[in-house]
Parts: C-alpha cells; structure tokens; sequence
C-alpha cells in the first residue's frame, strides 16, 4: 500500500474511474444484446441512435478505443438495413 497522501488518493480516485468505467461499459454491453435480440424493424430503428450514442461516449471517455466503437456501429447498422 502507497504511503504518501498523494498516492493514497490516487487510488481512491483510480478506483472510483473504475467502478464508473465498468458501470457504463456493461450498461452499453447490456443495451447493444438488447438491440440484437431485437427482432422488429421500427423498435430496432427507434433504440439504435441511443445505444450508437452510448457507445460514442465510451469512446469519447476512452473506455473503448474509437475503431471498436465504429466496428461495433458498423455490425449494428448493418443489421438494420438486413432486417426485414
């Protein structure tokens, strides 16, 4: 464990990164299964530009790395365009 003061907050504040990290990492996880699953187009077409939104602001954040946010739009606008 750090002994200086400096270095004992910088784990509390790298912990806190953390645990807000994963939160909105698995939310956004969470929201694109959902749209997956999704089966009808008009209900895929309404929550997409929330969960795309969702993902550019982990990108924005650093979460994930910006080509794997605009891989992951990619699979999910396609798959609105092949939905029947």
């Amino acid at each position: 464990m750090a002994n200086h003061s400096a270095t004992k907050k910088d784990v509390r504040q790298a912990t806190k990164r953390r645990d807000s990290n994963r939160y909105y990492g698995k939310t956004t996880r969470n929201a694109i299964r959902d749209l997956k699953a999704t089966a009808e187009k008009k209900a895929y077409e309404e929550s997409l530009p929330n969960v795309v939104s969702m993902i550019d602001k982990l990108a924005k954040r650093g979460i994930i790395h910006k080509n794997k946010a605009a891989n992951l739009k990619s699979k999910l606008t396609k798959k609105a365009a092949a939905i029947a």
